[in-house]
């Protein structure tokens, strides 16, 4: 065979390999998180059509008369969504579903509630994990959290409102305890109502977990309006 032919095959075989991982990194990097959008805005569209059915009522009653504020008691449904988180922090217009369990599929689709952990703004910890890049990249700016921050949740009846207590922790995968319901890593020593959030570190790998802890801070009905940390 020619070395020309040789060499003609091998640089045709090397721009199909190239043109791959060029298609490949922008299925990563740009069509993951289109899908990954669009999903999310329809878990928040369910949500709040879901919520302005239940309000139907009026007078904050529900369906048959129960009180809004109770209207959510029940058991978080695998793979449904059940809040809205925002995080002041990473822009006015950051809103990200919360479903319930961190199965690969819920985590394309947002943000997913660890199964064992207390419910939202219950006693215990309500921990929350989220992908750093792809899949929307929600948790992208993860390390730009300060203690302060607040991160609000609603879950249709009432605003949840938490303060980060301290810059992100970083750890390893098997450190299960931060997601506890005291996290001796965090400060806490008594029982309370606390917000985990955990991602990726780093940033495009997984070798280790960012963990940021927060406490609860205040609630008031959707009734009475955003928290003033969401007005701009």
């Amino acid at each position: 065979m020619p070395v020309r032919v040789i060499v003609r095959t091998f640089s045709e075989l090397c721009l199909t390999v190239g043109t791959l991982i060029v298609l490949f990194v922008i299925y990563v990097l740009f069509w993951t998180g289109v899908q990954a959008d669009r999903a999310m805005d329809r878990q928040i569209d369910r949500l709040q059509d879901q919520w302005a059915e239940q309000s139907l009522g009026g007078d904050g009653m529900g369906e048959g008369g129960a009180p809004l504020l109770a209207r959510n008691d029940g058991p978080y449904k695998d793979g449904e969504p059940f809040a809205v988180m925002y995080i002041p922090r990473f822009g006015f217009t950051w809103n990200k579903p919360v479903l319930q369990g961190t199965a690969t599929g819920t985590l394309k689709k947002g943000l997913g509630h660890y199964a064992r952990t207390a419910r939202l703004g219950q006693k215990g910890n309500f921990a929350v994990a989220g992908h750093r890049r792809t899949h929307g990249d929600p948790f992208k700016d993860f390390p730009e959290l300060r203690p302060g921050d607040a991160v609000v949740l609603t879950d249709g009846s009432t605003w949840f409102t938490y303060r980060i207590e301290r810059k992100p922790y970083r750890t390893l995968p098997t450190d299960t305890g931060v997601i506890d319901p005291v996290p001796r890593k965090s400060g806490y020593r008594t029982p309370g109502r606390y917000l985990t959030l955990t991602t990726c570190e780093p940033e495009w790998g997984h070798s280790h977990r960012l963990i940021a802890w927060a406490r609860l801070d205040a609630t008031q009905p959707v009734e009475a309006g955003k928290p003033g940390v969401l007005r701009r």
